[in-house]
């Protein structure tokens, strides 16, 4: 039992930096938007955490990478958007945990089909619910960036959107490609 709680302090810390590195890496990462958001790899490590460990590995280690975020040049309007922006929508990713269990049994019986399903179904949720995050503190925070007569919901749907959706299909695939190839990843 002590050797799994220290394998799973150790990984989170291992996979909270990786998400980092892949984000701030300029090869690995294409910033849309001057105020934040971008098409990265970074969602995979906490993706990755998710199923092997569940909900409390992912969001632990999404809310480590959220920390890291801050800590390499957020973009910080006030002390509210910053927890909303950056600590909750990142900790939210690891909810795609939920879903953690029938990865493992696909993988256990080695259902391919099902294993794809269950990952694209996770990254889907974690994912939404980090848009949703970033959705919300677009509207409440960022609404002056907003083109005139542009509804400030639009506004953001449309900024966060257009980097989330992206976003989650590249973590999707990558995911999938990697358990698919090495399914033994995912077992602790």
């Amino acid at each position: 039992m002590r050797n799994q709680r220290v394998l799973f302090l150790v990984e989170m810390a291992i996979f909270s930096a990786l998400a980092i590195l892949l984000d701030i890496i300029p090869f690995l990462s294409f910033k849309l938007w001057a105020q934040g958001g971008s098409v990265s790899f970074a969602m995979v490590p906490v993706f990755i955490m998710a199923f092997r460990w569940g909900v409390k590995g992912g969001m632990t280690t999404g809310l480590l990478f959220g920390i890291y975020q801050i800590l390499t040049g957020a973009y910080i309007i006030t002390p509210l958007q910053t927890i909303l922006d950056y600590l909750v929508a990142f900790s939210v990713i690891g909810l795609a945990g939920v879903v953690a269990k029938p990865l493992w049994k696909a993988i256990s019986s080695n259902e391919k089909g099902s294993l794809i399903f269950w990952v694209t179904v996770g990254c889907f949720i974690g994912s939404l619910l980090r848009f949703f995050g970033h959705f919300i503190a677009g509207i409440v925070f960022y609404g002056e960036f907003a083109p005139e007569g542009q509804p400030v919901w639009l506004y953001s749907l449309i900024y966060n959107g257009g980097y989330m959706l992206p976003a989650f299909v590249l973590s999707a695939v990558i995911v999938a490609l990697l358990f698919v190839q090495r399914p033994q990843l995912v077992i602790r």
